[in-house]
Parts: structure tokens; C-alpha cells; sequence
């Protein structure tokens, strides 16, 4: 029994032996291996996609993984992997990468602001401006120029956008100052003024490819819901709510529950959206969910759709460009995994300017009898100035529909 336990022992003791022995030669090997690996390049644009592979220019060897750069933080950044070399050695490599910030803020260009004369402030009169930036949540923007808004009169001034890596933007513009109005009419008329026809709108754009609808909101007073489905109109989105300002929870549409049940019932397709004043990542998901409890006993077919249009009071919100398209995508994320299908709306020039690329299906507005948008969208409201059978308070936006 002892020599059993001996050579028991000692069979042990080789293989740990070996063991030790292998994986000691395996770090000799490690350690003294060649290692060549030459980068295209150090420097990489914040938020830029880009993996590995397409760093390096020359390498004695095979990546193992192809591995994705994290892009979303300015700074220096340390990657370590491993590739094979070409002597069948996998090694350890690291490169330090410098990730960068050229892109300039985004701020308002109009051709002439006009205001009247108040007590406004410069600052106040700043915060009305459009001001952003792609990765600073507050940039600094600022207004140059000798002002006087309480004096009537036209002033020159510059509104200049700045950065934390030191990119600027500039644009001169007059400010127009004019005397108050003594016009006191209240009046509040809604009657149907649209120079646009549905049937105009069928006739250019209605193909195989396409169906035409609209979008409505408590605007467009009472429907008469059989007599628009009469006109053809495939599909509509209905706004279910909006935001009351920021963190100030939400307002359900006057009309909403007529307007949902009057399409239900006439067998015209849904969708939904909704005005957002969302801020942060949770206040999307708030709105959400608010929003799947308006909708649940409803047939809604089409998107629920998100709509943040709050340029004109950009600076409040403190936001960059990243931020806010990770908003739009968490609300959109939060619809699709209750089964529903999400939608991201705004106009051209934000799409271009402002919201990051999305996989996400995009409501492009633009009224334009031919876009020239470059993107990829699902639905394109041509106008909002449309008239049809059936609307009569008010004008209708008009939406073409892409299958």
C-alpha cells in the first residue's frame, strides 16, 4: 500500500512537473516572441465606428478578434489584444490610441431674428438660439455685439459656439428690434386654409411602393373619420400626448381617445407619437411607458413614434448631440420590447446636423416636392399646409409612406 502511495506520488509530481515545465516554456515563448505591429494611425475622431482591423497597416500575424475601439470618451485610451504570430505564438499587444474632438458645435444661422422690444435680456435672448454640440452636454455659446432690446432698431451681432477641445463656431447676424403691436384681436380662427390636396398628393406620389396617409392631433378639431377614409388615406399617426416642459409630466391630446377609436372603428392603420421634453435616458423611459398605458387596449398598428423638436430652447436641456440620440434610442428600445415598432421623427436639417446615424426606422420631415435627403427613411411628411374630405377646422399634415 505505501509503494502504491509513492508512485502515486511520484506519477504527481511528473505531471506537475510537465504542467510547470510547459507553461514555463509557453511565457520563454510569450516573452521572447517577435512582436511587429504598425498602426495607419493614433489618432481617432470621437464616436468615429471603427474596429481594430482597420488601425493597423502592418502586423507579423493574425488578430484573433476583431474587436471594436471605444470612441465615446475624449482622451487617451490603452487597447490590449492578442494575435497569433506568424510562428503560431499567441501574444499580447498593446497600443495607446489618442481619441480626439474636431467637429465644431452646431448653432442657428437665420438670415434676421426678429423680436420685440422688452425687457428680454442678451442672456434670454441667447437661450432662444439653437447652440450644440456632438459631445459637450454645455458648450459654451455666447452672443457679441452692442444690443438694445428695449430700443427699437436693428443691431448687428455674432453668435459664437466653443467647445471643451476649442472648436468654434460663428455666425453674424442683424437682430431686428420693432415696437409693440397694439393689435389686441383674440381672434382664433381654425377654418381650413390648406393649399395642398390629399388628392393632389395621391395623384403625384401614390405608387406600388407607397401608400399615402396623415397625422393629426387635436388641431384638426373634430374628424369625420368616414369621410376621410372615403378621401384614401391608408394610414394615420395620432399624437397621443406630449411633455408639459421639462420634468413636468405629461399631457394626455384632447382628442386622442376620439381619434383612435374614430380610425379603429373605420379600419384605417395606427400609429402613434408623442411630443417629447425628455432629458435623460430615464425620463425617455418614463414617457414610454406612460405612453403603452394610453395605447394598450387600442389597435395600434404602425409606430409609436418619438418626436423631440425643442431647438428653439436647445441650451436648456444640456444635452449633447450623443445624449439625445441615446434618448431617442432608449424610448424607441423600450416600445419594441413590449411588441410594438418605434419610430424616430424630425426634419432634414437635424437629421443631418444633429441626431447620430440610427438603425431605427426615421420619420423625415420635409416639405419639399422632391427631397434630397440622403438618408434612409420610412415615411416622409411632405407637407403640413394639406386639406382633405373630412378635416375641416384645420389644415393636415400629409405622410408618404415607403414599404
Amino acid at each position: 500500500m505505501k509503494k502504491i502511495i509513492i508512485i502515486t506520488f511520484s506519477i504527481i509530481l511528473v505531471i506537475i512537473s510537465t504542467l510547470a515545465g510547459i507553461h514555463f516554456y509557453k511565457e520563454y515563448q510569450i516573452k521572447h516572441a517577435y512582436k511587429y505591429v504598425k498602426l495607419k494611425r493614433t489618432e481617432i475622431e470621437v464616436f468615429e465606428d471603427i474596429k481594430l482591423k482597420d488601425l493597423i497597416k502592418e502586423i507579423n500575424g493574425t488578430l484573433l478578434k476583431n474587436q471594436t475601439i471605444d470612441t465615446t470618451k475624449i482622451g487617451k485610451q490603452e487597447v490590449t489584444f492578442s494575435y497569433k504570430t506568424d510562428k503560431k505564438i499567441v501574444v499580447p499587444y498593446t497600443i495607446e490610441l489618442s481619441i480626439i474632438d474636431k467637429t465644431p458645435p452646431v448653432i442657428s444661422m437665420p438670415k434676421e431674428k426678429v423680436v420685440t422690444e422688452s425687457s428680454m435680456t442678451k442672456e434670454e435672448l441667447l437661450s432662444t438660439l439653437f447652440c450644440g454640440d456632438n459631445y459637450d452636454d454645455k458648450p459654451n455659446c455666447s452672443l457679441k455685439g452692442e444690443l438694445n432690446l428695449k430700443k427699437v432698431g436693428t443691431y448687428q451681432v455674432k453668435l459664437i459656439g466653443t467647445d471643451s477641445s476649442n472648436n468654434t463656431s460663428s455666425y453674424s447676424f442683424p437682430v431686428k428690434v420693432v415696437a409693440k403691436s397694439n393689435n389686441n384681436s383674440n381672434s382664433n380662427t381654425s377654418s381650413n386654409t390648406g393649399t395642398t390636396s390629399f388628392e393632389e398628393i395621391k395623384k403625384n406620389y401614390k405608387t406600388d411602393n407607397t401608400q399615402i396617409g396623415i397625422d393629426i392631433s387635436h388641431w384638426q378639431g373634430d374628424i369625420d373619420f368616414k369621410r376621410v377614409k372615403k378621401a384614401g388615406v391608408e394610414f394615420v399617426y395620432i399624437r397621443v400626448g406630449r411633455g408639459d416642459g421639462i420634468g413636468n409630466g405629461y399631457v394626455l391630446d384632447d382628442k386622442f381617445k376620439k381619434n383612435i377609436e374614430g380610425f379603429n372603428k373605420v379600419g384605417i392603420p395606427v400609429g402613434v407619437y408623442f411630443y417629447s421634453y425628455a432629458a435623460s435616458i430615464e425620463d425617455a423611459k418614463k414617457e414610454a411607458e406612460w405612453i403603452l398605458s394610453k395605447i394598450k387596449k387600442y389597435k395600434v398598428e404602425k409606430e409609436i413614434v418619438f418626436d423631440w423638436e425643442n431647438w428653439s430652447f436647445y441650451q436648456d436641456f444640456h444635452l449633447s448631440f450623443y445624449h439625445l440620440t441615446e434618448i431617442a434610442n432608449t424610448f424607441i428600445s423600450t416600445v419594441e420590447k413590449k411588441g410594438y415598432k418605434g419610430m424616430l421623427y424630425s426634419s432634414k436639417y437635424y437629421l443631418e446636423n444633429v441626431w447620430f446615424p440610427t438603425d431605427k426606422p426615421i420619420w423625415l420631415a420635409h416639405y419639399t416636392k422632391k427631397t434630397n435627403y440622403e438618408g434612409k427613411y420610412n415615411v416622409w411628411q411632405i407637407c403640413d399646409d394639406g386639406y382633405i374630405d373630412g378635416i375641416d377646422d384645420n389644415t393636415v399634415d400629409i405622410d408618404i409612406l415607403i414599404k
